[in-house]
């Protein structure tokens, strides 16, 4: 099957040739001619298999068949994606799908200045590819109409789900019309997402070319179990003794990730992080730096899991498991894609033994496991105590605060200690009962007058002191 053969136009077909696209992978072919139908669609395929491709192509060729109707573009599709990355990545696809056909695109998400994006916007533009969140600070300040919006498009819905988007997600289908066509597009098909579908497309037509949370066949997967003190040694000889030239390395927090790259550098490793703290354009040069091949490595949080496309990715390894299984499936999706082979290594210590127990049976799959001498070992996995709630084990609050009040006071109950210069200590009175605290000196005579103050308020509102003496 060619493209051709698809009903793609002249343009569009040259800027295919352009990229040497020669056959269109099994989702693109499934899903093309009906969105040139006008129907809805809830597609999923496993990551790397062409998905931006499947939407961007008709949804290219559908705008270019429809006459315009006024002289100033306004925004006809709408493409959410749950990641700056991503977004701009899919909005470069329109650009480069597109570039023959006399429409204008553009892509917004925070992290960067507003008022570029306002101009952009005020000129006019027919495909608007966008994050969340910065689009609904466009639509409060009113510097985006989206009034006429024939196409919806939701990319990764099921990572927008799994960041938290589902309310902003509600407020944009609230303010756009009724009438429109709706395309869902997921690596994945979880119970979330058809719930979701079954809210937003009309009759949807449903494709789906592989397993859920099937990986990629051309992906050769390995694992070692190690300490977890010799992961960072264990990372460096693989690079060095493998000779590669280009790894993505996934960790499950931003700083592990900085301390990971920091290491790699001092070992003459060229490294680069990304993740969420990182500035925007911190973010856009690591990742150019990285397919440029200018650092060997980029050391990456999950943010990153979806939205980095680099053509012959060959190595990925994941310095940590991630804590869901799915996020495997997302991670080692970076190499392999579009047919091509890759390599996905993973560093499992005890504590991460459940985790790949749950990878394992999400793939259904073993993942194979290499013994390398001066690095691995047997691990065992240690679950956490759970605290003890019995009766009579547990510290009442009293008994807790007369115990910490007891430390303080060098372990002998209401005796204080002296202090550096010799003198005697006051007595720590900060945790006692009001009738358990020290009295000061000369108020010891129960006889000695006492004032008590307080406030009370007259009947016309204001509040006056009163002192009794007893």
């Amino acid at each position: 099957m060619s493209f051709s053969s698809l009903g793609l136009s002249a343009p569009i077909l040259k800027a295919l040739q352009e990229e040497g696209y020669e056959a269109p992978t099994p989702i693109q072919a499934k899903a093309i001619p009906v969105i040139l139908q006008k129907k809805d669609v809830l597609a999923g395929a496993q990551t790397g298999t062409g998905k931006t491709a499947g939407f961007t192509l008709p949804l290219l060729e559908l705008l270019s068949r429809a006459p315009k109707t006024e002289a100033k573009p306004h925004v006809r599709a709408l493409i959410l994606t749950p990641t700056r990355e991503l977004a701009a990545q899919v909005e470069q696809s329109v650009d480069t799908y597109g570039k023959y056909l006399p429409l204008k695109s553009t892509v917004i998400f925070g992290g960067v200045g507003i008022n570029p994006q306002i101009a952009t916007l005020k000129k006019g533009v027919d495909i608007l590819v966008a994050t969340p969140g910065r689009l609904l600070d466009h639509v409060g300040q009113k510097t985006v109409d989206l009034s006429k919006v024939e196409f919806l498009i939701l990319d990764e819905a099921d990572r927008m789900l799994d960041m938290g988007f589902i309310n902003d997600i509600k407020k944009v289908l609230s303010i756009l019309p009724k009438n429109r066509q709706n395309l869902l597009f997921s690596a994945t098909f979880s119970d979330e997402i058809k719930a979701l579908a079954d809210s937003l497309l009309n009759s949807p037509v449903l494709l789906e070319v592989a397993r859920r949370n099937e990986t990629g066949g051309g992906i050769s997967q390995a694992l070692y179990i190690l300490d977890k003190e010799k992961k960072r040694e264990l990372l460096a000889h693989l690079i060095e003794d493998g000779k590669w030239t280009q790894v993505l390395v996934f960790t499950r927090t931003k700083h592990g990730a900085n301390k990971l790259s920091e290491f790699l550098s001092q070992r003459g490793i060229t490294s680069a992080a990304i993740h969420g703290n990182k500035s925007q354009g911190a973010r856009t040069k690591a990742l150019e730096d990285f397919k440029s091949n200018s650092v060997r490595v980029l050391v990456a949080t999950d943010i990153a899991a979806r939205g980095i496309d680099i053509d012959l990715l060959p190595h990925v390894v994941n310095f940590e498991l991630p804590n869901v299984s799915e996020d495997y499936v997302h991670r080692i999706g970076r190499t392999g894609r579009a047919g091509n082979e890759g390599s996905a290594i993973s560093l499992v210590c005890g504590e991460e033994l459940e985790y790949l127990n749950g990878i394992q049976r999400l793939i259904k799959k073993e993942i194979k496991q290499i013994f390398l001498e001066g690095f691995t070992s047997k691990q065992v996995y240690v679950a956490p105590e759970k605290p003890n709630r019995g009766k009579g084990k547990t510290q009442t609050r009293d008994q807790k605060i007369r115990s910490e009040r007891d430390a303080r006071n060098g372990g002998q109950s209401g005796k204080p200690t002296s202090s550096r210069d010799g003198q005697a200590k006051k007595p720590d009175n900060r945790d006692k009962r009001p009738w358990e605290k020290d009295k000061k000196a000369g108020n010891n005579d129960s006889r000695a007058p006492k004032s008590y103050s307080t406030n009370t308020r007259s009947d016309s509102g204001h509040s006056r002191k009163r002192n009794y003496d007893k």
